[in-house]
């Protein structure tokens, strides 16, 4: 594999168990992210996406598991609402630009007689302690889990032999049930490398991550230009790297997708800017010599023109 590519790869990722193992896999090897339909593709989600175009790109075969049985089981939504979300899903990750993806839903193999089995003999492997522990970040209303909940972990585990996956991608959300993959998934199947990428913080600040359940949380990918600008003007945003929404969507989504961030101000306040790195905005917020609302209006501003085409596709 290209090994330019590889290390961009890399930078964009948290953590790789085991770097080692990662830099043994070839050209072809399949990487898969799984995603509940559960509503609306959130710029959350898009930074997840944008690492498996980096995978595609590196000479990765991508499978996206659009989990349709998953989001069942984990209470969110009934039948038909997930069916139009997986519909809805598939067209925003093309509109991203991973046409070339290969898409499959969990009802296409998740009742057949050997994926059955697969997930029974799991079950045998660990304590109901666990599961619940592996669901934390994951689950809702964990406090009154569904036994669904629980067999959720043991399914998605299942699901790495299904699709024949050498590599499992998530956000750090999905680590707990990766690390009991690490630990099991060799009954059934091989040992495989797993990656995590960074989640971006709730609109509202520290504390929780954007969530297609709360829209006061997140930008939609197909969020109107208004919507955009009310909601990152009113985000949190301290003058620090920490928990910042919108120094998080600067830096995995408009540098991801751009070579410079503008910021457009009346020549009385110091007149226009650029930045070319990300490193550059980040050093010039944090030394205050760029206000935050002036970040703000530049990030709504640069974060449309990325977004508007992505609309126009998914609404066309």
């Amino acid at each position: 594999m290209d090994a330019e590519k590889i290390k961009n790869l890399k930078e964009n990722l948290t953590e790789i168990i085991t770097e080692d193992e990662f830099d043994k896999l070839k050209e072809g090897n399949v990487v898969y992210c799984g995603y509940e339909t559960s509503g609306p593709f959130h710029i959350g989600t898009m930074t997840t996406a944008l690492n498996l175009l980096r995978f595609q790109n590196a000479g990765f075969k991508v499978k996206i598991l659009l989990a349709d049985v998953h989001t069942k089981l984990n209470c969110k939504g009934d039948a038909q609402f997930i069916e139009e979300m997986v519909n809805y899903w598939k067209k925003c990750f093309v509109a991203l630009g991973l046409k070339d993806a290969e898409f499959v839903c969990g009802s296409e193999f998740q009742f057949e007689q050997e994926y059955v089995k697969d997930v029974l003999t799991l079950g045998l492997e660990i304590t109901v302690d666990r599961a619940r522990r592996s669901m934390q970040e994951v689950a809702r209303d964990l406090e009154n889990a569904k036994v669904s909940q629980m067999i959720y972990p043991l399914m998605q585990i299942a699901d790495m032999k299904s699709l024949k996956v050498d590599i499992a991608y998530g956000g750090l959300e999905q680590r707990k049930i990766h690390m009991l993959a690490r630990e099991i998934l060799p009954t059934i199947y091989k040992n495989i490398v797993f990656a995590h990428s960074p989640l971006i913080v709730s609109l509202l600040g520290p504390g929780s991550k954007m969530s297609s359940s709360k829209p006061e949380t997140m930008i939609k990918i197909d969020e109107e230009p208004e919507v955009i600008n009310k909601k990152i003007s009113s985000a949190y945003c301290p003058i620090s790297t920490e928990d910042n929404p919108v120094l998080q969507i600067c830096k995995f989504i408009i540098f991801s997708k751009t070579a410079k961030f503008e910021v457009k101000r009346p020549e009385k306040f110091g007149g226009n800017l650029t930045y070319e790195t990300y490193n550059e905005l980040e050093d010039a917020f944090i030394n205050k010599k760029l206000h935050p609302a002036d970040l703000k209006s530049a990030t709504a501003e640069n974060l449309t023109e990325i977004l508007n085409p992505i609309r126009g596709k998914i609404t066309s």
